[in-house]
């Protein structure tokens, strides 16, 4: 596990310092697929990433999800901080991808390092990285088709893509009968061939031209 101080140098200057605060804040560990925090819920505290990966989405009344952001060692989770600022609860859902190392900061301690600049000045970066980020992800669910989304999520994964299609629904925030008969369409031409709970990638430049189709 990695030096907390190392993944977050603006933490070497607050106060109260993690060492002053000791045993009382010592990282937890949790297996992969462990929701760490649910959509509407207070929030209990600010989460550091230590080890691992935490997905942040959000659902819809009919069971869809969407993802909005993962948050990696040395990253900060926008959620948290945005429910921190103002007191509500939270907006969207975290769930862990995979074994994770996370310290959870008290709202208390969290508001009194945010006195200090470079803690306050690293919180507010990040929400300008976020925005950018949940931007691009707006342009792409408004004015990308769905094929074409799905040819971008195919994309960068290697050869054999071991997921479900309601994994890839997920993803795209749709349902997982669309995205079953996109990928039989792709398989059609001659892009992809299917197999139980895998797809595996035939001709990757035809891919990457439906990928990068125009806007509507």
């Amino acid at each position: 596990m990695q030096d907390p101080a190392a993944l977050y140098p603006a933490l070497s200057r607050v106060e109260p310092s993690l060492a002053e605060l000791g045993p009382t804040l010592a990282p937890f560990q949790v297996p992969a697929g462990t929701v760490l925090f649910h959509e509407a819920s207070p929030c209990q505290g600010f989460p550091l990433v230590l080890e691992g990966e935490i997905k942040v989405s959000r659902s819809s009344g009919d069971g869809r999800t969407l993802e909005l952001y993962r948050v990696l060692p040395g990253e900060l989770c926008l959620v948290s901080s945005s429910c921190l600022f103002r007191s509500q609860p939270l907006s969207a859902q975290g769930v862990a991808t995979k074994p994770s190392t996370l310290l959870l900061i008290p709202p208390a301690i969290f508001a009194r390092w945010l006195e200090e600049p470079a803690f306050r000045d690293e919180v507010l970066g990040l929400f300008a990285e976020r925005m950018a980020d949940l931007t691009a992800l707006v342009d792409a669910v408004a004015f990308r088709k769905l094929d074409q989304r799905l040819a971008r999520a195919l994309l960068g994964r290697g050869t054999v893509l071991s997921l479900t299609h309601q994994a890839l629904a997920d993803e795209l925030g749709t349902v997982r009968e669309i995205v079953t008969r996109l990928l039989r369409r792709f398989e059609r031409e001659g892009w992809v061939e299917l197999a139980r709970e895998q797809v595996r990638i035939l001709d990757s430049p035809a891919l990457r031209q439906q990928a990068g189709g125009e806007a509507v």
